[in-house]
């Protein structure tokens, strides 16, 4: 067996250190050792041990110390001994470290294994969301196509993320919504006319008479991302186009919507370009309503763009960030957590967005934990969008957004809660959901053996295994 090599690499931590706007104690508290001891790092006193390069990979997946091709064995091993969600005998780092020495072949078959323990656990949330919506194999709706791409993707869109960034750099100084006018006026030649408040549509524009009509009704900040969607369409359609095509989706309405799609996130990046908006999180500890009013958004377009900080070597806080309905049907949703949602309702009826839907204008946190012990700390806030006129309802729904226990430090909603205490069991939903214990259940897991004692009676009326 040869020697490990000694790695130092004090620079590259320091840099990290830069690039995240991390302290010393912070990050010396992320990768769970000693501030003296990380200072012995970054002077290269000290060599990165396996441990220390484990503790980075989690914390910082994007960040490569070395080209070090065992390192990602070693993550992924380590993973699969320590899932949490198979129930004894887990495995210590130290434990794997040796079996990839000693034994690796069956340490590749431990990871090996795993994966498709994981691709099986996929599959059947799939199988889950298609018999709560009652698709066919193979029948994905236009929307689910969109969707779908954008979980695959990462929710990151590295081409426009940085096009819109450019682009924000070329506004200037100017108050942000005048910014915007000036900028399709100056550039493109579109005329911006106001439409009363009372009218059904929020935004259209007319190419050819360069006509772009506004509701005034539209609070501020959704002035703003009508105007910021306009202009990235007309700047950046080239590069909207690439992606759209490189995508390939099956239907014609997919790649159209994709298009939609794919204008709203580049608005989302223009109007919180990623750099910025990335340190200001880090500094206020993902506080939304302080962020919404640095960059002028809404709460909702703040916790969405969260959610999109993926950037390969400057990634954000990992969060999940959901949008529920009043009927809870979770209408946006993406993850970079291993929180996975139900795709068409059935959401667990013990998370807190629920709850949120009725409270509009109230920010309710929870700290959660998942059917493989995973625990998350949720912050839910319910919304209400006017409509402008007595005859149309406004629009009632919750927001979401949400990190592992592992992060509460640099998670503000946190504070109102004792992590590490007891939290609220909840699942996917009833269809997976392997709890026994729970009387909020719907009906049985599917596949379970439902037992029925006519003599007993318990919240659900029936146990199964």
């Amino acid at each position: 067996m040869e020697p490990r090599r000694r790695i130092f690499a004090g620079d590259r931590l320091r840099d990290l250190r830069r690039r995240t706007g991390l302290s010393q104690a912070a990050l010396a508290r992320r990768l769970g050792i000693s501030v003296s001891y990380l200072s012995q790092i970054e002077n290269n006193d000290r060599p990165v041990t396996a441990a220390v390069q484990l503790a980075l990979a989690r914390e910082f997946p994007f960040e490569r110390l070395a080209s070090d091709d065992a390192l990602p064995m070693l993550l992924a091993a380590v993973e699969a001994g320590s899932d949490v969600s198979v129930a004894r005998d887990r495995l210590s780092e130290e434990a794997v470290r040796r079996a990839l020495e000693q034994q690796p072949q069956l340490a590749r078959r431990l990871v090996a294994v795993h994966e498709a323990y994981r691709r099986s656990q996929e599959q059947l949330r799939v199988l889950d969301d298609r018999v709560e919506s009652g698709a066919q194999e193979g029948s994905q709706l236009p929307w689910e196509e969109v969707r779908d791409w954008f979980q695959a993707e990462g929710n990151y869109i590295d081409a426009l993320d940085r096009s819109a960034e450019a682009l924000h750099a070329r506004l200037g100084d100017l108050p942000l919504e005048r910014a915007l006018e000036q900028r399709l006026r100056q550039s493109h030649g579109v005329r911006l006319e106001r439409e009363g408040a009372d009218h059904a549509e929020l935004s259209r524009f007319d190419p050819e008479a360069r006509s772009f009509r506004l509701n005034t009704g539209l609070p501020p900040e959704s002035r703003c991302f009508r105007l910021a969607t306009l202009l990235v369409r007309l700047e950046l359609a080239s590069e909207i186009r690439a992606v759209a095509e490189h995508a390939a989706l099956a239907s014609t309405a997919g790649r159209e919507l994709l298009s939609v799609g794919l204008a709203n996130y580049a608005a989302g990046a223009l109007l919180m370009p990623y750099d910025a908006f990335r340190q200001a999180a880090q500094e206020m500890r993902h506080d939304i309503d302080r962020l919404r009013q640095r960059f002028g958004v809404s709460f909702e377009q703040a916790c969405h763009r969260l959610s999109t900080l993926q950037r390969p070597g400057a990634a954000g806080l990992p969060v999940f960030f959901c949008r529920v309905d009043m009927a809870g049907n979770i209408t946006k949703r993406h993850s970079a957590t291993r929180l996975q949602f139900a795709r068409f309702g059935g959401a667990c009826p013990l998370w807190v967005v629920h709850e949120a839907v009725a409270i509009p204008d109230r920010v309710l946190v929870q700290l959660a934990e998942m059917p493989d012990g995973t625990r998350y700390v949720s912050m839910a806030k319910g919304l209400v969008k006017p409509s402008g006129s007595f005859a149309r309802p406004p629009r009632r729904y919750a927001v979401a957004l949400g990190c592992e226990e592992s992060h509460a430090a640099d998670f503000v909603y946190a504070d109102a809660l004792r992590t590490g205490g007891a939290a609220t069991p909840i699942g996917t939903s009833c269809r997976i959901c392997p709890r026994t214990d729970c009387d909020q259940r719907a009906f049985p897991p599917a596949a379970s053996i439902i037992e029925i004692d006519p003599d007993v009676r318990e919240t659900v009326p029936y146990a199964f295994r």
